[in-house]
Formats: C-alpha cells, sequence, structure tokens
C-alpha cells in the first residue's frame, strides 16, 4: 500500500452496480493525465443519491469491483464505505483517506461535476481534494453559480481529464443483462463470471 507524502492518489467512486469496462477506462486516463500512482475504487456502501432504485447488495458489488480491478498493479479496492453506517458521502471518505499523506484527486465524470452541488458538504471534498473531471477534448468545464458559491474559486481547483467520450453506463448493462443480450465488449469476462455465479441482474 502505498503512503508517502510524494505519491499521487486518485479517489474513484461509485456504486458499481455493475462496475464496467468504462470505469477501467476512466481510471487509466486518469492515472495517465495526473501521473497518478494509485487509483482507489471506492464502492458506496449506502448510496443515498440511489435511494430511488434497489441497489445490489454491497458485498456483490464489492466483489464485482474486486473482479474487474484484479491483476492491475496500480489500483486497490477499499472498503471504507461499506464498512462505515450510514450514507456514503465522498466528503467523509476522502478525509478518511486523505490520512494516508500525498495528493488526492476526487475523479468524476462531467455529469457528476454538474451535480457536486447537490452532493453532502462539497466544500469539505475540496479541502482534503482537487476534483478531476473527464471531460471531451475542448469541451469547457464549467461549475454552477451555486457550486462556485459554495466553494470558492472553484475551478482553479478542478483539473481535466483528457478521455474521449465513451457511451456506457451501468443501467445500460443492466438493461441488456435483464433482456439476456450480450456484453462481452462492456463487462470483462471476471465480472461476468461473479454476476453468473451470483443470479444478478435477472
Amino acid at each position: 500500500m502505498t503512503s508517502s507524502d510524494s505519491a499521487r492518489f486518485g479517489l474513484l467512486g461509485g456504486t458499481f452496480d455493475p462496475p464496467h469496462a468504462a470505469h477501467l477506462a476512466l481510471a487509466e486516463a486518469a492515472r495517465f493525465t495526473l501521473e497518478l500512482d494509485r487509483v482507489i475504487f471506492v464502492p458506496a456502501g449506502d448510496p443515498w443519491r440511489k435511494a430511488s432504485r434497489d441497489v445490489t447488495p454491497a458485498a456483490a458489488r464489492l466483489e464485482m469491483t474486486r473482479a474487474l480491478v484484479e491483476g492491475v498493479p496500480w489500483i486497490e479496492v477499499s472498503t471504507v464505505e461499506i464498512e462505515r453506517d450510514g450514507p456514503s458521502y465522498t466528503a467523509d471518505t476522502i478525509e478518511v483517506l486523505s490520512r494516508r499523506g500525498g495528493d488526492w484527486w476526487v475523479i468524476l465524470g462531467a455529469d457528476a461535476l454538474a451535480d457536486l452541488e447537490h452532493w453532502h458538504d462539497p466544500a469539505r471534498i475540496f479541502a482534503y481534494a482537487r476534483v478531476a473531471v473527464a471531460a471531451r477534448p475542448g469541451t469547457p468545464i464549467e461549475a454552477s453559480p451555486a457550486l462556485r458559491a459554495l466553494v470558492p474559486n472553484v475551478l482553479a481547483r478542478i483539473d481535466r481529464i483528457r478521455m474521449q467520450a465513451v457511451d456506457l453506463s451501468s443501467t445500460d448493462v443492466r438493461r441488456r443483462l435483464r433482456a439476456g443480450e450480450a456484453v462481452e465488449d462492456r463487462v470483462p469476462e471476471r465480472v461476468r463470471a461473479v454476476i453468473e455465479r451470483l443470479g444478478l441482474y435477472r
């Protein structure tokens, strides 16, 4: 486990229901763009923003996430949110993980940045880390007026991850699995094996 004041870390959180190829692509792009030593995948324990739908149990999502990153030496999976009671807040998670030292980035997609003003205590996220946003080349990175009010000079705390758009989502993967459609180009075989063994998304 890397722990150094000079190390560079990226936190990639999510429901991972299920994890898929775009999550790996985002981690790889963030690692390359930001020169990260490690990317930490953090499956949400209680994803409060997903309260409107049924979420696969945390233990299964954790197993799938570990299967996704198996054999990738610069990725690790943290259980910090699964082990913590109550809703999973990124502000709490980055505060805990950043105690390892080093420099930290919270990795987001452009859609998540647009929603960041509604997250729990976004100002505290920026107190412990920079935010890195995956955006198409040439697409401006913008912050809403509400986020600008919550985090003064917020754009100076946001970095761009150079990455082409990937048209892939967990929602689409779940739909395809329920319809019996192929997902070989979306979900690695190791993850599909866990899904099959646990009987998920039927």
